[in-house]
C-alpha cells in the first residue's frame, strides 16, 4: 500500500471514529444501556469486522436498529440478557451464513434498493433535527460554515478529508471563542478503563432461551439485512464487488465477539460507511481498523478533548452524508415519467415503511413483498389459453406463457367442456409448468373433461416441465 493510499485511509478512519462517538452514545440510550456499552460494541465491531467481514472499507458497530430490537428485552430482563441475545444472535448470522442466506440478495429488486437508499438518507437527516431544535442561534452558522468547509475544501486539496478539517476548525473556533454550544461530551460519559471478557450472568435453561431467542433471532436477521443492503451498495459506490458470504459469517463472528466484551451488538453503520467511502474515500480494511482503534484511543486518552467536539461540526458531516447518499435522479421529473409506476411505487413503498417505522429492515421486506405481488400479478397475465376450430373429433388448445400460482388457477375456466368434440389436444409447447398449482389446475381439466366423456391429452412439455408434471400428477387432489 502506498504511504498516499495509507494516509487516505488512516485519516478517513478518524473521521469515521469521531463520528461513531455521538452515535453509539445515543444508541446506548436507546437501547436502555450505559453508553460504555455500546462504545465498547462500536469499538470490538469495527475491529473485528476489519479482519472478518467481506466488504472492506465497510464500517460496522452499534446500531439503532439493533437498538430498538434489543431495547425491550435490556428494560425487562436486565443486561446479562441482552448480552446473551447479543451472543446467540451471532451463533444464529453463522449459521444462517453457512446456510446461504446471502444469495437471497440476488431476489432485492432495484426500486426496493433505490428505495432503501433514499429512506436511509431521509433518516440520517432526520436524527439530526433534535440537534438543530432548541439550541443556541449561534449552532446554525457553525453548521452552515461546517458544509461550506465540506463542499468546497476539497477544491483546494484532497490531501486531508474535508469534514476532518471541519470538525478540528470548529472545535478549535468554539472552544478559543468559549461558544456555549451542544458539544460530544453533552451526550454522556465517556468510558475510563477498557472492555473486558466476560460471560453472561444468565441461567442456561429452557426458560432464558424462550426469553432471548426472538431477540437474538431479530437481531440475527436485521443486522444481516442491513449488512448485506449496505455491502452492495458500497459495490455499486466503488465499481467492486464483496463476497457476501464471508460478510454475513464476518458480522455473527464480530456479534459474538463483541457480547463476550460486554457490547450492545451491532451491524455495517450506513451512515458511517458513506463517511468512510465517499466523503473519506477510503476503500481497503486499514479504514475500518483504524477506526476501531481511534475511536478506543479518543475515548480513553483524548476523552477531555473529544468531548469539547461542537455537535454542530458532526451534524454538518451527516447532513452532508444524507445529502450525497440520496438518489436524486430517482425523483426527477424525467425518470419518473419513464419508470413504470409499480417501480415508482416499489420505491416510495419501501422508503414510506422505512421512514415511518425508523426500520430499515421493515422497509425492504415492505418492498420485496410489493414487488414480488406486482410481478406476479404481471406476468400472470403473460398466460393465454387460445382454442382453435374444432377437427372432426378433435380440438386443440394452446396454452402460452409461464404458468404458476398466479397465471393457472383460473386455467381451467377457459376450457369448453361440455362443448368440446370427444378428443381434446392441450399443446404446451409454448408454455412452461413452474409449481404444483399448476399441475393441479391440469388435473382438474382432466377431470373435468372425463366427466364429459372427453380425452384429453397433454403434449409439448418442455422437460423441465414434464418432470415436475409427472412427479406431481394425480397425487394433489385436484379432482375433488
Amino acid at each position: 500500500m502506498s504511504p498516499r493510499i495509507a494516509r487516505t485511509e488512516i485519516l478517513s478512519g478518524l473521521v469515521v471514529a469521531l463520528a461513531l462517538i455521538p452515535e453509539a452514545i445515543s444508541f446506548s440510550i436507546i437501547a436502555g444501556v450505559d453508553p460504555r456499552v455500546g462504545l465498547f460494541a462500536s469499538f470490538t465491531m469495527a475491529i473485528a469486522i476489519s479482519f472478518l467481514g467481506g466488504r472492506p472499507a465497510m464500517i460496522s458497530a452499534a446500531t439503532a436498529s439493533i437498538a430498538l430490537v434489543v431495547a425491550p428485552l435490556g428494560r425487562d430482563h436486565g443486561l446479562e440478557y441482552l448480552i446473551a441475545a447479543v451472543i446467540l444472535g451471532g451463533i444464529i448470522q453463522v449459521v444462517l451464513a453457512v446456510l446461504g442466506v446471502a444469495k437471497l440478495m440476488r431476489f432485492i429488486p432495484r426500486s426496493v434498493m433505490v428505495g432503501f437508499v433514499n429512506a436511509l438518507a431521509i433518516l440520517i437527516f432526520l436524527a439530526q433535527v433534535p440537534h438543530l431544535t432548541n439550541v443556541s442561534w449561534v449552532v446554525y452558522p457553525l453548521v452552515l460554515s461546517a458544509l461550506a468547509i465540506i463542499t468546497y475544501f476539497p477544491r483546494l486539496t484532497a490531501a486531508v478529508p474535508a469534514p476532518l478539517v471541519a470538525i478540528v476548525l470548529l472545535t478549535i473556533v468554539t472552544t478559543a471563542f468559549a461558544v456555549a454550544v451542544p458539544t460530544v461530551g453533552d451526550e454522556g460519559k465517556l468510558p475510563q478503563g477498557l472492555p473486558s471478557l466476560l460471560w453472561p450472568g444468565v441461567p442456561f435453561t429452557v426458560d432464558t432461551l424462550r426469553i432471548v431467542f426472538p431477540f437474538a433471532l431479530g437481531v440475527a436477521l436485521v443486522g444481516l439485512l442491513e449488512s448485506l443492503l449496505t455491502a452492495k451498495l458500497v459495490d455499486d459506490i466503488t465499481d467492486s464487488h464483496s463476497d457476501k458470504t464471508r460478510e454475513a459469517w464476518g458480522q455473527g463472528a464480530a456479534n459474538i465477539i463483541t457480547g463476550f466484551f460486554g457490547g450492545m451488538g451491532g451491524c455495517a453503520m450506513i451512515g458511517q460507511t458513506m463517511i468512510n467511502v465517499k466523503a473519506g474515500r477510503a476503500r481497503t480494511r486499514l479504514s475500518t481498523f483504524m477506526a476501531g482503534v481511534f475511536l478506543l484511543v479518543l475515548i480513553l486518552v483524548l476523552g477531555d478533548l473529544v468531548a469539547a467536539i461542537p455537535m454542530a461540526a458532526l451534524v454538518a458531516v451527516m447532513i452532508y452524508v444524507s445529502w450525497a447518499t440520496f438518489d436524486w435522479h430517482s425523483i426527477q421529473l424525467s425518470t419518473l415519467r419513464r419508470m413504470p409506476k409499480s417501480e415508482t411505487g416499489v420505491m416510495l413503498t419501501t422508503v414510506g415503511v422505512v421512514v415511518f417505522t425508523h426500520n430499515l429492515a421493515y422497509g425492504v421486506v415492505a418492498g420485496v413483498i410489493l414487488a414480488s405481488v406486482l410481478f406476479a400479478r404481471r406476468v400472470a397475465h403473460l398466460a393465454n389459453v387460445e382454442g382453435l376450430p374444432i377437427e372432426g373429433d378433435t380440438r386443440v388448445y394452446k396454452v402460452t406463457g409461464e404458468l404458476f400460482f398466479a397465471s393457472s388457477n383460473d386455467l381451467f375456466s377457459q376450457f369448453d367442456y361440455a362443448g368440446d368434440p370427444a378428443n381434446v389436444i392441450i399443446d404446451m409447447s409454448d408454455s412452461h409448468v413452474w409449481d404444483a398449482s399448476t399441475v393441479a389446475a391440469l388435473d382438474s381439466i382432466v377431470y373435468k373433461y372425463a366427466r364429459h366423456g372427453t380425452t384429453v391429452s397433454i403434449d409439448g412439455l418442455n422437460e423441465a416441465s414434464l418432470a415436475i408434471h409427472d412427479r406431481m400428477s394425480g397425487n394433489l387432489g385436484a379432482s375433488h
